[in-house]
């Protein structure tokens, strides 16, 4: 029998690539969507069903709508959710981030347990509901983060991007504890970077890199440490935590830990000076006159900027088996499919 997968937020930059793996190992792929009629949202991945052994299958579903995902749950044997808002631009944090992050788990897993058929959920979080500033490690005394740790420095008001996702994996936690019919396996990606298999992506790994290389940072990149990992091994774990049976638990990615000028070098060393790139690292002090330019907050400058950043990944390597794309690659990939899609010259 064919394997059953309903995805959400799968026309998303992440969730794209996972739909076509899965499209590509032969599965049938439920697809939510909130309107059915907007084709040119998933157009590039009915011409990816085409070119593969897996079927897909479009339904209507709102991340808020109470029991909208029961109907595409029905039968299915798996969820990958992934659908959250990702963005740092925002008017109201509760309404924009909070409720679709934590409203949207509620409304997904509450499918799984009104199916009687779904028996694993894989739950896309971020490394964001793993630590918050990069001052924590200091501050809680860690010589790194792993999955056991929990943001706690996030809040309402203070990066509500990351409390939306912290708020999000603890629900679904919460919803999992309370059932016995599906597992749930949470993977917890960095920084993502890589090629887009959509150009109307919107996503903020787009917007970084067309930040760098635009020349938004040309008199300073500010010295701020994340983790990095390739878009086609954050998919490729979703997979792989779908199709192995031993996993459970968390999963952070990372391929490494580095700076943001690093990055910037890293694209330097395949264009050479085809593009305006930093000149150096912009001292803290200069950041906390021009950072506005960036959206950066003073307290985020203070808590990040200049602070060391160390995550684990040994668990996705080990548990899930997972084999990292060098992160070169992955750069020198998304800037050439930047170019290919002509987002930058």
């Amino acid at each position: 029998m064919d394997k059953v997968v309903l995805v959400t937020g799968g026309t998303g930059y992440i969730g794209s690539w996972v739909v076509k793996m899965l499209l590509e190992q032969g599965y049938i792929v439920r697809l939510t969507v909130r309107d059915k009629s907007k084709q040119t949202g998933y157009s590039h991945l009915a011409a990816a069903a085409e070119q593969s052994n897996g079927k897909l299958e479009i339904w209507e579903a709102d991340l808020l709508k109470k029991g909208s995902f029961n109907e595409a749950a029905k039968g299915a044997d798996a969820i990958i959710h992934m659908a959250s808002p990702f963005t740092l631009r925002f008017k109201d944090a509760q309404k924009e981030l909070i409720d679709p992050a934590v409203k949207g788990t509620q409304n997904v897993l509450e499918a799984a347990n009104q199916s009687g058929s779904v028996k694993k959920v894989v739950l896309t979080s971020s490394v964001a509901a793993v630590h918050g500033d990069n001052i924590d490690m200091k501050e809680q005394g860690l010589q790194e983060f792993t999955e056991e740790h929990f943001n706690t420095s996030s809040s309402l008001t203070h990066q509500p991007y990351s409390y939306s996702k912290v708020m999000a994996e603890k629900e679904a936690w919460k919803m999992h504890d309370a059932q016995s019919a599906w597992k749930l396996v949470v993977i917890n990606p960095s920084f993502v970077l890589g090629p887009s298999l959509s150009n109307a992506s919107n996503s903020e790994s787009l917007s970084f890199m067309k930040d760098i290389l635009t020349g938004k940072y040309y008199l300073g990149a500010p010295e701020l440490q994340l983790g990095f990992v390739d878009v086609r091994d954050v998919a490729k774990a979703h997979l792989l935590a779908l199709e192995n049976n031993q996993t459970e638990g968390r999963h952070i990615l990372a391929e490494r830990t580095t700076g943001v000028y690093e990055i910037t070098q890293l694209v330097k060393e395949k264009f050479g000076n085809k593009y305006k790139l930093p000149l150096m690292k912009s001292p803290k002090m200069m950041l906390y006159l021009v950072g506005w330019m960036f959206g950066l907050t003073s307290s985020f400058i203070t808590r990040n900027v200049g602070h060391s950043l160390k995550l684990n990944a040994t668990k996705s390597k080990q548990q899930l088996g997972l084999h990292y794309t060098p992160l070169q690659k992955t750069v020198e990939d998304m800037v050439l499919q930047m170019q290919q899609d002509k987002v930058v010259a």
